[in-house]
Order: structure tokens, then sequence, then C-alpha cells
């Protein structure tokens, strides 16, 4: 018998939780299994998964095969139809002891094939199972999961249920603890984190936690947040930005267009000088300041002047990290009901934008040639500089260190030291 085998797709949130199912699945004694965590974040990703799971199937034929995620969620019965899966189990069910003990204890198949409830009964979040994970340099902390809001090409918070908070007290112990084992990062995540708090006595606002951390951990040296939606960032979030350095001037927007019809049409609750304001008040607060954004190309209906307003919001926001999305129709959304966008279309206006952002990549890269930067050094040669820029070091470095290191030169897309 051996350890079970873990396979991850998808974000940030699902390879934190995939950290959590091992030490359950070791806690419970389960062996001789393959799980893997799906993510339903496009149909092109339940495709994926399914072919993942035929081909571990081929790979492990006498392991118990064991699917789970967001996928699994939404589509449990497309799993469990599939010859090679022997169990399908819900993203509140995998977050919970008692499933693993079940799947260890019973390995004949008489518990449940199928273990899916109502995500959206769910009221609690499992963030505090496991003190984070990464790389030894950079911890990242579960602080929320699920999501309120119905934008019509997401079909995520039916995979991941509605919004709850991990309690401030809960959060700021456990970043204490990771301090402690000498990480010199951490990174907020959740699904929606600047809905943070609103399920909380007193409903805080993420800016709240974020000074409370800052407060009450003194000795942590870089926090960060990850992906936030600027329509719902609150003022002491932006009092943060603007005074604490130990804030990283570094911030992923979910943007996804920049042409209001199309955003009416997203149900996004910002509009494209929304987004403008945001990113240019953020500028004046804190000069160094990088933005990352997630676009999508070619979401239904748009045409080519309404992309055009895509790709001059890359400029007008001054965005340097783009993660660009070719719409794909998600069934079980409004928009794959909507008048589709032609295939070449959406490849080709996908490619303009990942053009426009390496130029805004260049741009950033050729500014720092000759600045300084305090390096988080994530392995012994690369490290990243508070705006998230990769730099390369000639000699090596102790992983997990910050090194200040005077910038030389360019190489691809990393900076070099």
């Amino acid at each position: 018998m051996s350890a079970p085998i873990f396979s991850t797709m998808g974000c940030r949130l699902n390879a934190y939780e995939t950290e959590a199912m091992k030490e359950l699945a070791e806690q419970a004694g389960l062996e001789n299994a393959v799980v893997v965590n799906t993510c339903a974040v496009t149909a092109e990703a339940v495709r994926k998964a399914r072919q993942d799971i035929r081909k571990l199937r081929k790979a492990h034929p006498e392991a118990r095969l064991i699917v789970t995620g967001c996928a699994a969620q939404t589509e449990p019965e497309t799993f469990n139809a599939m010859p090679e899966v022997d169990a399908v189990i819900g993203n509140t069910e995998k977050m919970l002891g008692a499933t693993w003990q079940g799947m260890a204890a019973d390995f004949i198949g008489e518990t449940e094939s199928v273990q899916v409830d109502d995500i959206m009964s769910v009221t609690e979040t499992a963030g505090h199972l496991i003190d984070g994970f990464g790389t030894r340099s950079r911890a990242y902390v579960q602080v929320q999961n699920g999501c309120d809001h119905r934008c019509t090409f997401c079909i995520i918070p039916y995979g991941r249920g509605n919004s709850r908070s991990v309690p401030a007290g809960v959060v700021v112990d456990q970043i204490k603890r990771l301090v402690d084992k000498g990480f010199n990062e951490v990174v907020l995540t959740g699904v929606d984190l600047t809905s943070w708090g609103a399920d909380l006595p007193a409903t805080p606002k993420l800016g709240d936690l974020v000074m409370r951390i800052l407060k009450l951990v003194p000795d942590l040296p870089r926090l960060r947040i990850s992906s936030i939606d600027s329509i719902e960032v609150d003022e002491n979030l932006m009092q943060a930005i603007a005074t604490e350095p130990r804030l990283m001037p570094h911030l992923h927007l979910s943007l996804q267009h920049g042409d209001d019809m199309i955003l009416k049409r997203m149900k996004r609750r910002h509009l494209r000088d929304d987004a403008i304001r945001f990113a240019q008040e953020a500028r004046a607060l804190r000069p160094d300041i990088t933005f990352g954004a997630d676009i999508i190309a070619g979401f239904p209906t748009e045409t080519e002047a309404m992309f055009e307003n895509s790709l001059k919001l890359v400029e007008e926001c001054d965005l340097t990290w783009l993660h660009v999305f070719p719409y794909s129709a998600r069934p079980g959304t409004p928009a794959a009901r909507m008048p589709a966008v032609n295939g070449a279309a959406i490849k080709e206006r996908a490619a303009r934008l990942r053009a426009a952002g390496e130029r805004q990549v260049q741009r950033h890269l050729e500014a720092q040639v000759g600045r300084t930067h305090d390096v988080l050094m994530e392995n012994p040669h690369m490290g990243r500089t508070a705006q998230f820029t990769e730099v390369n070091f000639a000699a090596p470095q102790v992983e997990g260190a910050i090194v200040r290191a005077e910038i030389t030169g360019i190489s691809g897309n990393q900076l070099t030291a």
C-alpha cells in the first residue's frame, strides 16, 4: 500500500486546499488512492479534468480514484458516470476529517460514491486547517471562501458557495505561527477577498484585517494580498497602501473588461472610469505600485470598438501583469446564452491583449534597471521584488531571505542582479 497521490488544477485556493486534504488523508490513514482536485472556471477546465482522470486511472489501475473540487461540486453526475471514478466528494466534504476517515476505513466501496451537499447552505470556511503552504519563502493564508456575486460568465459561486470569512483573530494567530516558522512573506488569499468580513460581527472590511495583521504581527516583513475587486476597496485598505511599507505595492485587480456595456452584461459592479480612478488614486498614494489584472477577450456581443476599450484600459490603468482569458462559454451561466463572438476573433483579440501586456512588462523592467530592490529569494538564483517582479541572481543566495540588490539588467521577462 502507498500514500495517496494528489493532482491539483486551477487556482491558488485549490492548491491550498490540496495541502489540507493531504494532512486529513494522512491522519485518516488513507492509502492506495488518487485524489483529483478539479477546477470549473471554464468548460476547458472541466474537459481537462476528465482527460487527467483517464490518464491517472491508466497510470494507477489498482488505486481508488476520488474526484473533488469545483467541477465535482457543480457537475457530480458527470464524474460519477465516468468508469474510471470510484468516488465524488464536494468542496465542503473534502475539508472534513470524517470524509477521509470514511474513505480510508471502507475500501470496498460501501461508502456513498457521491458525497456532494448543497454548497449554498455552508456558513463556515475551513481556513484554519493548515498553516499556509508554498515555498520556504512565502506562505499563503486562506481568509475567505465563496462569492455572493453572480457575474454572468462565472460558475464559481456554485462550486464555492456564498462568501464566508475566517475571523481576524484566527488569521492573526495563524500568521504569528508562520512568522515563528521563519516565513518572510504571507499572502492573503480567497475567492472574493474584498468581501472579507461582511458575514462577521460588526462587518469589518479587508482593510481592517490588513491593518490588524500589520499591527499585531510586527515581525512580519512582508504582507501581500491576492486578487481584489477594486470597487469594493475600503478606506482602511487605501490607508494601508499609503502608509504601510510592509504591505507590498502590487495588487491584482479583477477588472474583466474595459467597456461599460460589456461590464453591465457581465454583471460587474464597476465601470471603466471606476477602474481608472482606483488605479490613479492607488498610484498617487504609492508611486511604486504595480497592477496585475484579469481581462476577458471576446465576451459575447463584444464588438471591435468594445474590445478596443479593453486594450486602451491596459495603458489607462497602467497595468503590468495581465492574465488574459479568451472567453469560452461555461454551460449553466447566463453568458453562455448570449450571442457568441467568432472563435478566430476571440483568439486574435486575446493575442493583441497579451502583446499589450508584454509591452507593459518591458516598460516596467526597463524602469527598474539601476534601482535597488529588496528581493525575497524563492530559490538560490531567483527572487521577487515587492512589485512581484522576478529577479535572477548570478551568485547563489539564501532561499527565503530578503536580499537588497542593485538591478543590473534585463533577461527576457526577468531582471538581473
